[in-house]
C-alpha cells in the first residue's frame, strides 16, 4: 500500500495517475475528495482530512509500505519552519508509530550550501525530521518548477513574463510530470534502503531571457522578460493575505537562487529529466494562454 499526500496538487495528481497506471494499491489523504477525478475515486482508497492531523494519519498509515510526503507551504504561517517542519511533525510521528518502511519526501536542491533560503532551508530541515524516524528515505532534491510559469499566464498573454532574477541568470528547471515519474519509480520499488538525497536538475538550465524567447517562439508573438523589485513582490504578497514571514521567506528563496543555491550540482545524464521547457510550453502554456484569450472574447 502506497500513501500519497497532496494528491490534487501539481505533483500529486500526476503521481497518482502514474501509480494507478502501474496498478499499484494507492491510499490518498485529501481534504476534499470531490477534487479527485471520478476514475481515481473509484480505484484508490480515500482518507478524508489533512495530513497535518494525527488521527487522519493514523488511519492513512496503517499497513503502509511507502509514503509520499509533500507539505504545501501554508501562506499564513509564522515562519517557513512552522510551515514545513512543525506541520510535518505529526507525519514523522506517524511513520514511527506505524513503522512505515519507506518515505519519499519532496525537497529542494542546495542542501549543505550554507546559504539561508527561506522555504528551501525549511524543506531541508523537514528532510532531517523524516530521516530521524529511522525509515528508509529518498528526498527528491528539486530545482524550480516549470509549472510555476503557469501562474504568469495572464501576463504572458499580454507579452510579458515578470520576475526578479537577472535576465541572463541561468538555473535548472523541471516539469512536475518528471517529478511524478521519479517519485512513482521509488514508491513502486520495495528494494531500496538507506537515506539519500536524490539531486535532480530537470530538463535544462535556462535564464528568464531564454524562457521569454521560447515562449515567444511557441506562442508566435513576442514575449519579453520584465524585471521587478523584490520589495514590490513582497508587498503584493502581504496585501493578498500572505504573512509577513512567509512573504519574506519567498524573497529569501529568490535571493538564494541568485546566489546559486540550486546551481551547485553538476549536470549529468542521470540527473537530467526528459521534459524540455519548449515541450512544456507547447503542452501547457500555449493551451492556457489560448484559453485565456477565448475567455476575453466578447460574449465569452
Amino acid at each position: 500500500m502506497i500513501v500519497v499526500t497532496a494528491p490534487t496538487g501539481q505533483i500529486g495528481s500526476k503521481l497518482v495517475d502514474a501509480l494507478l497506471r502501474r496498478s499499484e494499491p494507492v491510499r490518498l489523504v485529501v481534504r476534499d475528495p470531490g477534487k479527485l477525478p471520478a476514475a481515481v475515486r473509484e480505484r484508490a482508497e480515500i482518507v478524508v482530512g489533512s495530513h497535518r492531523d494525527r488521527d487522519v494519519l493514523d488511519q492513512a498509515l496503517a499497513g503502509t509500505d511507502a509514503l509520499f510526503w509533500l507539505m504545501p507551504a501554508a501562506a499564513t504561517a509564522n515562519s517557513p519552519y512552522e510551515a514545513y517542519v512543525t506541520a510535518s511533525i505529526p507525519g514523522a510521528d506517524a511513520v514511527v508509530r506505524h513503522a512505515v518502511p519507506r518515505v519519499v519526501v519532496v525537497s529542494s536542491l542546495g542542501r549543505g550550501s550554507q546559504i539561508y533560503a527561506g522555504h528551501i532551508s525549511a524543506s531541508h530541515a523537514m528532510e532531517d525530521l523524516f530521516r530521524s524516524t529511522g525509515a528508509h528515505v529518498r528526498a527528491l532534491a528539486l530545482p524550480t518548477f516549470m509549472d510555476n510559469v503557469l501562474r504568469q499566464v495572464a501576463a504572458i498573454g499580454t507579452g510579458t513574463i515578470p520576475g526578479t532574477l537577472p535576465a541572463d541568470f541561468r538555473m535548472p528547471w523541471i516539469a512536475t510530470k518528471d517529478i511524478a515519474a521519479l517519485a512513482a519509480r521509488y514508491l513502486a520499488d520495495h528494494t531500496w534502503t538507506g537515506q539519500e538525497s536524490v539531486e535532480v536538475l530537470g530538463g535544462e538550465d535556462l535564464s528568464y531571457h531564454d524562457i521569454a524567447e521560447i515562449l515567444g517562439d511557441v506562442l508566435g508573438r513576442p514575449v519579453r522578460y520584465q524585471v521587478g523589485e523584490r520589495a514590490a513582490v513582497k508587498r503584493f504578497l502581504v496585501d493578498r493575505g500572505v504573512s509577513e514571514a512567509m512573504a519574506q521567506s519567498m524573497v529569501d528563496m529568490d535571493l538564494a537562487g541568485e546566489r546559486g543555491i540550486t546551481s551547485g550540482t553538476p549536470r549529468t545524464a542521470e540527473n537530467t529529466t526528459p521534459t524540455s521547457f519548449r515541450e512544456f510550453a507547447v503542452e501547457a502554456v500555449k493551451p492556457a494562454v489560448a484559453a485565456l484569450s477565448v475567455g476575453d472574447e466578447p460574449g465569452a
